[in-house]
């Protein structure tokens, strides 16, 4: 039947609804697309928080100039520094003289075999000495000897630990100064441009010259202060350990006069007195 003018066919409402349906997104591609777009927008905004924090570090750096570069190269070999010795004090044993005291208790108690396993088990500088000590006493050598030998080998290790404690004193020592140094390149540097300037003086021009000028002496103490107190901290182990080989070894050469240890001396005669004479009867 033919078409009356200006009203569609059924061939052209077929036509055009598949022209809708074809040209329409099906649900499952609309959550596709909308997923992609999430996705998208997620590294879209996760990339530029990345590359803002490396710029900020680069602007950083390439605010304070030189003496910044300088000042984080110092921070670096301070770091490898303190964990070489940290590594090393562990290694040693550095702090621990339980295993050492134990060998002297036992040697004044005549003693000796087991005195020897305790100081090898201490695996540490103080049970070394004392074992020395005691080698020496029993295969008679001279006290003045022994002593000397002593001294010699607790030098050579107090000197192995203190390595690498003048690289740290340098760093601790230039490091708030070269942060100064730059400090005051930037201020020379701020008031340049203001001259520069002319009339038209512009307040942002000296304030921005001032904080990158500030910025190296807060570099500067950032690197100082932690070595500062690493250095101070290691030294103090170290002059611990000279401390207690030295007091066990004198320990070793000598009687204890304290009264607990005179009182204890007395009553061990008393119980071997009895007992020596009735092994002699």
């Amino acid at each position: 039947m033919p078409a009356v003018d200006g009203e569609a066919s059924p061939a052209d409402e077929t036509a055009g609804t598949r022209e809708t349906s074809d040209g329409d997104m099906a649900p499952a591609d609309r959550v596709a697309g909308d997923a992609a777009l999430s996705e998208d927008g997620v590294s879209e905004t996760s990339t530029p928080a990345a590359e803002i924090g490396i710029d900020a570090a680069l602007d950083l750096l390439q605010a304070g100039g030189p003496v910044v570069m300088i000042l984080i190269a110092m921070s670096v070999l301070a770091t490898a520094v303190i964990l070489l010795k940290l590594w090393q004090f562990s290694r040693t044993n550095v702090g621990r003289s339980r295993n050492g005291r134990k060998a002297l208790h036992l040697y004044k108690e005549g003693k000796t075999q087991e005195a020897l396993a305790a100081a090898k088990r201490a695996r540490s500088p103080v049970g070394e000495v004392l074992a020395r000590a005691i080698r020496g006493l029993e295969h008679g050598v001279p006290e003045s000897k022994i002593r000397e030998e002593l001294l010699r080998y607790g030098g050579e290790v107090l000197e192995n630990l203190r390595g690498g404690f003048r690289i740290l004193e340098v760093i601790a020592s230039l490091a708030p100064l070269l942060g100064l140094f730059g400090t005051v390149l930037g201020m020379i540097e701020a008031f340049r441009q203001l001259e520069a300037a002319g009339n038209q003086v512009n307040p942002a021009i000296l304030s921005g010259g001032i904080w990158q000028a500030l910025l190296t002496t807060a570099v500067g103490l950032a690197v100082a202060i932690p070595v500062v107190a690493v250095l101070n901290w290691l030294e103090r182990r170290v002059d611990g350990l000279a401390h207690e080989m030295d007091n066990l070894v004198t320990q070793l050469f000598t009687e204890d006069l304290s009264e607990d240890a005179l009182k204890e001396k007395d009553a061990h005669d008393e119980r071997s007195g009895p007992a020596a004479t009735a092994a002699a009867e």
